[in-house]
């Protein structure tokens, strides 16, 4: 019958491999506490990993034909379409409430029920806006004006206009 790893080598009892709880210097506590502290970080982390600006730049090309990004003063970022809303200030934003813009009940309706703009959301919206607005109003008749899906990059856009809508 085998001795148990502490009994066979006092001296390698730190090495050992059992379970004590609080022995931090065998190897399965320093993986545990490893694993503990890698989770944490995970868990402390946003939803979405920031985006790339860059990239995010690139990537507007597919919202410039119904969007643009114009400041409040009229200097002109992006020139675009303006089917959709200027989207200039957008992160930190209620949803519906560019001035001037004619929007559907619907995202106006989702602004008063306190949808801001930021990353998840954007995304999340980006990705299929009739959907998020069903699942966000809890309706299922919702009409939306955008029939756009972005399938990826919606991360770094909402970068791309973080970055020039600062102040």
């Amino acid at each position: 019958m085998p001795l148990p790893p502490r009994a066979r080598d006092p001296a390698r009892a730190a090495d050992s491999h059992d379970d004590r709880p609080g022995d931090l210097v065998n190897w399965r506590g320093k993986l545990k506490l490893t694993h503990a502290v890698a989770l944490t970080a995970l868990m402390a982390a946003p939803a979405f990993a920031d985006g790339d600006p860059a990239a995010g730049e690139k990537a507007f090309n597919k919202c410039k034909s119904c969007h643009m990004i114009e400041t409040p003063d009229g200097e002109t970022i992006v020139r675009g379409g303006r089917v959709g809303p200027n989207l200039y200030g957008i992160p930190g934003r209620q949803a519906g409430t560019v001035e001037g813009f004619n929007y559907g009940k619907s995202i106006i309706e989702a602004g008063e029920k306190g949808l801001v703009w930021d990353a998840e959301t954007f995304a999340a919206y980006s990705a299929d806006p009739k959907g998020y607005m069903q699942e966000y109003l809890g309706e299922s008749s919702v009409q939306v004006k955008m029939s756009f899906r972005l399938r990826d990059g919606a991360e770094d856009i909402y970068a791309y206009l973080e970055s020039v809508s600062a102040e």
